[in-house]
């Protein structure tokens, strides 16, 4: 008769024969009798534990040394240059458009050059040549680093390809400038250009900086969550490791009527060393990416924005002069870049500047006031490293004369006084509107640039804990381990 069940001989399907529980039995307290309830046996099982934890502690160095180095190779060598060629391309582009509208301003008449402003014409030449470079070198760089990210490669494609339109049309308006009575024909082909530049480049540059700047985030915060286990997983295994070995000192002194063993004594204090070599490398590197990162670098980008902003404000002058029919348009453009800049609701043109001084004066007495907004504001509420405030408080300022300025052009404009305009526009005396602009921007390059020095500061400090801490690190755990070893062997061998 076949046997009811499908089970093995013995036992029902699953449990092992009494046979073998036997034998585990057996072989548990054999293991116990041989590592735990001896002296030895305690001994090696502590001196495996330490050393399997000291080993442990090595591993997670080598591996967050490896992981950081990856990172700030990555943000020296790939996020950061990225974003800056994006943040140069946008600034470039705007000065590129500022500068051939004062071309075709200080050109004096078309064909004849009667009239020119010569300072003014070969600086604006040579400003235009300038851009134009640094726009060509940027998109070569960006295209080299989009390459494997379709959207960003589609981006930089379709921007170059414009680029070349927006070049075309603005040799064609050069060279209508240049036959007699070919003024109206240039500023149809400016109109077109500009239109362009504000329609497809300028957006398109904008999102490159937001992509780029995106991916060195996105570095950025997978690095800091590495760090924070890191971090616990080191502070976990060290105090263990210590208490491991204090543990194991005091047993030795109890069981062996020691005071204290040398060789032990000096592994805890090599493991003293690597644990707190270590916890530096992590927390150092851990404060060097939040400098590197958002203290240094979110205010790089915001700043070299805002130059990009305060490019384009300036050439809605030149705008305005050039084309009179659509002087409403650049008036209103130049008003919604300086909201953008130093956002103050509800202001116009005319009381722009009242209401500027007053809530500047308001937030000198009071940095916590936020009567206004914008790249600025965002600026002053980053302020991080020594002399950042009074530099940035300087570009405000400069900034403040500029607005001022603007509304002394304007009034020249109404009046009918279109040359001295023109002149005090694009002209270089130092009582200009030009020169007060090239002031406003000597003023925001040297905020931008104490936080630039600060953002390569913190990725060679960076560099600088990977390269000693964990060598310290590693070598202490190696040494401990060996003094561990050295300092249970006579006490091993005294049971032989």
């Amino acid at each position: 008769m076949p046997r009811s069940g499908g089970g093995p001989r013995g036992g029902q399907p699953g449990r092992r024969s009494p046979i073998a529980v036997a034998r585990l039995v057996r072989l548990a307290r054999y293991a116990a009798g041989r590592y735990w309830a001896t002296t030895p046996g305690r001994l090696r099982l502590a001196r495996a534990v330490c050393l399997m934890l000291g080993a442990g502690l090595v591993v997670l160095i080598a591996v967050a040394a490896t992981g950081l180095s990856t990172t700030w190779d990555a943000i020296q060598h790939r996020d950061a240059p990225r974003t800056v060629a994006a943040t140069q391309l946008n600034l470039a582009l705007n000065d590129m458009d500022a500068q051939a509208a004062n071309i075709l301003l200080s050109s004096g008449d078309s064909g004849t050059g009667k009239g020119r402003l010569d300072e003014s014409y070969s600086k604006a030449s040579g400003f235009y040549r300038d851009a134009q470079q640094t726009i060509s070198r940027s998109l070569r760089t960006l295209g080299a680093a989009a390459e494997g990210d379709k959207a960003t490669e589609d981006t930089v494609v379709a921007l170059t390809d414009d680029f070349a339109h927006y070049q075309e049309l603005i040799g064609r308006a050069l060279e209508n400038d240049s036959h007699p009575g070919g003024k109206d024909a240039a500023r149809a082909d400016y109109r077109l250009a500009t239109d362009l530049l504000a329609q497809q480049l300028l957006p398109q540059a904008r999102q490159l900086v937001d992509a780029n700047n995106a991916v060195y985030e996105g570095e950025y915060k997978a690095a800091r969550s590495d760090l924070s286990v890191q971090l616990v997983t080191e502070a976990v295994l060290g105090m263990v490791l210590l208490v491991a070995l204090v543990v194991l000192q005091v047993r030795i002194a109890r069981s062996f009527r020691r005071v204290f063993s040398p060789a032990l004594l000096a592994a805890t204090l090599c493991a003293v060393v690597a644990v707190v070599c270590a916890s530096r490398l992590l927390t150092v590197s851990e404060e060097q990416l939040k400098v590197a990162r958002h203290d240094s670098f979110d205010s790089v980008v915001a700043l070299s924005r805002s130059k990009a902003i305060g490019y384009d404000a300036n050439a809605d002058e030149s705008r305005f002069l050039l084309d009179a029919s659509r002087r409403d348009l650049y008036e209103k453009s130049f008003l919604d870049k300086s909201q953008q800049l130093y956002g103050l609701e509800g202001a116009s043109l005319n009381t722009y500047d009242t209401k500027l001084d007053e809530t500047w004066s308001a937030y000198q007495r009071d940095h916590s006031d936020e009567r206004f907004t914008g790249e600025y504001r965002r600026e002053l509420d980053n302020i991080t490293f020594a002399g950042e405030r009074e530099a940035a408080e300087k570009t405000v300022e400069a900034y403040a004369v500029y607005e001022k300025d603007d509304r002394t052009f304007r009034q020249l404009v109404a009046e009918g006084r279109l040359q001295e305009a023109t002149v005090f526009c694009v002209g270089w005396a130092s009582d200009t509107s030009n020169a007060h602009f090239g002031q406003w921007m000597k003023a925001l390059d040297q905020v931008t640039a104490i936080n630039a020095a600060h953002h390569e500061s913190a990725m060679a400090t960076g560099r600088d804990a990977i390269g000693v801490q964990a060598p310290l690190a590693g070598g202490a755990l190696l040494l401990a381990s060996g003094l561990l070893v050295l300092g249970l062997r006579p006490r091993l061998a005294e049971f032989h």
